[in-house]
């Protein structure tokens, strides 16, 4: 798959532009495999990058036009260096203008240059295709134009062009998983600090398998900022019987507990929540270290039903695409992956029945919504990175 891409996006661009690219890059895509909707609480999440990729094919020119096109969906974009650079309407332009322009911010000078690009990062499931573009466009002219950027500098590049350009106020892990990712290693990230460390990710006899619901509700935006809103009212609350918790790592479930008539129903709801949800990922570290996969997927399964019953972002969807599969014999968890409402379910399955499980699964969820499901099996792979021929 990863070199049928190369090889249709090196093809597109010598049809478009008669020449042949200077260099291929490839960015991925990522998955986390749990800690969701702790990045802004100043927990822990644990992303990998994944085996689906945004291929840049780009070549250096001796003039001053900027020319993208988007093997994808056949179109194409022009500019000159020296144009003052805002949000267009197209906008799968602006992940690529953003990233021109957080360059410029940073004084790192561009000529100009021909690119083409295509994907297999499925768009709108919640695989970070979006960062995965910035990411890669920025690597693609760092290593092209010889730029000195670090690759966490790449990293926060491609989050600043989605803050200012596409309008995503974004954490920091989907551009860190995809320029971070390592073969077979899962990263543990602190999104506040950007400390992080790699665990290895073997699954043995297991495979992971995200399932794409097909749906995105329309209160994801405005359900992620009520959350964001509520915990940050809880924290303070909390924070006013015990000043010694700076965030919720440093609270306890005891204290959740204490505050249970003064936080209110839903409040305690979410900060019971985030404070289970911190503690599940040194939980999954612990059992990937040892090699638990049953304890794996079981915390996987409990982040779902907590992100359903107590963080409320779920939706009828993927909880029946949780239920129906940890029902499955063989698959050890299951559970909603990204802000929400919609988008893929990530499993933990046996390798050996991934084509029966896919397969009960499609029949199952059209029937009980009539819509036809998407599947994704996913290898964790390695980070942003410039395609070498084997």
């Amino acid at each position: 798959m990863k070199k049928q891409l190369v090889r249709h996006t090196r093809d597109y661009f010598q049809r478009i532009y008669n020449q042949v690219p200077d260099a291929i890059f490839l960015s991925p895509g990522r998955i986390n495999i749990i800690g969701e909707h702790v990045d802004y609480n100043d927990g822990f999440v644990l992303p990998a990058a994944i085996n689906k990729y945004v291929c840049f094919a780009l070549r250096k020119t001796n003039n001053d036009t900027i020319s993208f096109h988007a093997k994808d969906i056949n179109e194409s974009y022009s500019l000159s260096i020296h144009d003052n650079l805002a949000p267009v309407e197209t906008m799968w332009v602006n992940y690529l203008l953003g990233v021109l322009d957080e360059l410029k911010r940073r004084n790192k000078k561009v000529s100009g240059f021909q690119m083409a690009f295509s994907s297999t990062v499925p768009m709108g499931s919640g695989l970070s295709s979006s960062a995965a573009v910035e990411c890669g466009l920025a690597f693609a002219l760092n290593t092209l134009f010889d730029l000195g950027l670090s690759r966490q500098e790449i990293a926060l590049i491609g989050q600043q062009a989605e803050h200012r350009f596409a309008g995503v106020k974004c954490g920091i892990m989907d551009q860190f998983a995809s320029v971070f990712g390592k073969k077979n290693k899962v990263i543990k990230l602190d999104c506040t600090t950007l400390d992080y460390s790699y665990y290895d990710a073997h699954l043995g006899d297991y495979s992971l398998l995200l399932l794409d619901s097909c749906v995105k509700h329309t209160h994801l935006t405005s359900g992620y900022n009520d959350r964001r809103n509520e915990v940050e009212v809880g924290l303070k609350m909390i924070q006013s019987q015990f000043p010694e918790v700076h965030t919720f790592r440093h609270c306890s479930l005891e204290m959740i507990e204490n505050l249970k008539t003064e936080l209110g129903d839903i409040i305690y709801k979410r900060c019971l929540f985030v404070v289970k949800e911190i503690a599940r990922v040194g939980q999954a570290i612990a059992a990937l270290q040892a090699k638990d996969y049953p304890l794996l997927g079981q915390t996987m399964t409990e982040t779902h039903w907590g992100l359903s019953k107590e963080y409320e972002v779920s939706c009828p969807e993927i909880d029946f695409l949780v239920e129906t599969m940890v029902q499955h014999e063989g698959v050890l968890g299951s559970r909603m992956m990204g802000g929400g409402f919609g988008g893929c379910s990530i499993n933990l399955v046996p390798k050996i029945q991934e084509k029966t499980i896919i397969a009960t699964m499609k029949s199952a969820y059209f029937e009980k919504f009539g819509i036809h499901l998407n599947y994704y099996p996913v290898k964790i792979s390695k980070g942003t990175t410039q395609y070498q021929k084997a």
